[in-house]
């Protein structure tokens, strides 16, 4: 079997030492060396040709953010894990550090105790062999192919035929729902600001991410945007052109009450490991809005939003999948294709498009804006 290459890069001793022993004992990883600061971590990357890096975000000499910038000028594609600290800062540090190009983040507590390993290793190995499928063709192999043709249109169709022929029969959206994770800060900067501040619709957003992280995110993208973006608050009313980021540690639903919707946050179970979980979110969008809900799926590990996607397919609505190509991690997306749930498979670049197309009866000028591309 091959393995996956590592190298770590921190200027702790005591943690280069604890995720290398916690990743060598699994039999798909080799670290394959470890480097103190950036500065030697460049010459090894050249010497050691490893598959991944995990990079410290604060260290002597050359920090993470300013190895990752000279890192990306000469690789564009190597796969970079971040480890940050669960803090203010260290959350900025991480949302500067996706904008520059690393493919995900892990957290590390602030003293390093015995629990770094669990708390560390685990979602550091979960996410290593997640970032690295594509790499070592595993994704090659998704049975999701074998299904494809089952829920998406043939790619001899016009892109908006293939529109057409998903929204035949359904209302214009009145809410939109995203479910995203790995890669997610960056693909909701490519897409919200595409969007005019007219929509005359709600959206809800689950990123996978921690406390704090959720509201600097929430900041960035609001300023990013013309839409109004922040972090729900429970109780808070739910009203068009403004978009809800879900709290970390905190599941998002709405509820209607009186003919108004509202956001409720709980502290319910983790779902797929995460809270927030877009499966809770899809679900509770599928018995508010029924057939008028649009859910968008984007690049992510694992298989959330899958059955709250399945919630709000039997309702009537929609659901959008990023395809494959532009995703970071084609799993959560890659999910709904296999299972039949996709009403359309899109590239990243048309998703705004798509939510407006959906959310306003569709004129020909639309169409023909959307003729020529094709479904991925």
């Amino acid at each position: 079997m091959e393995k996956v290459k590592v190298l770590i890069v921190d200027d702790s001793a005591v943690i280069r030492k604890v995720l290398g022993d916690f990743l060598a004992l699994d039999p798909g990883v080799e670290v394959v060396g470890t480097a103190s600061n950036g500065k030697i971590a460049l010459d090894k990357i050249a010497l050691l040709q490893p598959d991944i890096i995990t990079l410290d975000i604060e260290m002597p000499e050359m920090d993470g953010l300013e190895t990752l910038k000279r890192l990306r000028q000469g690789n564009p594609k190597l796969p970079v894990i971040m480890c940050s600290s669960l803090t203010a800062a260290g959350a900025a540090q991480t949302l500067d550090a996706l904008a520059l190009g690393a493919s995900d983040y892990v957290t590390k507590p602030s003293s390093h105790g015995a629990n770094t390993r669990e708390v560390v290793g685990e979602e550091l190995l979960r996410k290593i062999k997640g970032l690295a499928q594509p790499f070592l063709g595993i994704a090659a192999k998704s049975p999701a192919n074998a299904s494809f043709a089952k829920s998406i249109p043939t790619a001899t169709q016009s892109w908006a035929a293939a529109r057409e022929q998903a929204s035949v029969g359904r209302t214009c959206a009145e809410v939109v729902a995203i479910g995203v994770s790995t890669g997610g800060p960056n693909a909701l900067a490519d897409v919200l600001p595409k969007i005019p501040a007219d929509l005359k619709v709600p959206i809800l957003i689950v990123q996978h991410m921690p406390p704090l992280f959720t509201r600097l995110l929430a900041e960035r993208l609001d300023a990013q945007s013309q839409l109004t973006v922040v972090e729900g608050q429970n109780g808070q009313e739910v009203l068009p052109g403004c978009v809800y980021l879900a709290p970390g540690g905190l599941h998002m639903e709405v509820k209607r009450v009186l003919g108004r919707t509202y956001i409720a946050l709980h502290e319910g179970p983790p779902e797929n490991s995460c809270r927030p979980a877009v499966d809770v979110l899809f679900r509770s969008v599928g018995k508010v809005y029924g057939r008028s809900a649009l859910a968008v799926v984007l690049t992510g590990m694992g298989q959330d939003g899958l059955k709250g996607s399945q919630s709000i397919r039997d309702a009537g609505g929609r659901i959008i999948a990023q395809d494959r190509e532009s995703s970071t991690v084609w799993g959560m997306p890659g999910a709904l294709v296999d299972a039949g749930v996709a009403s359309l498979v899109v590239p990243l670049s048309a998703v705004p498009g798509e939510i407006l197309a959906a959310v306003a009866a569709p004129s020909s000028a639309a169409a023909e804006q959307r003729n020529g591309h094709r479904v991925q």
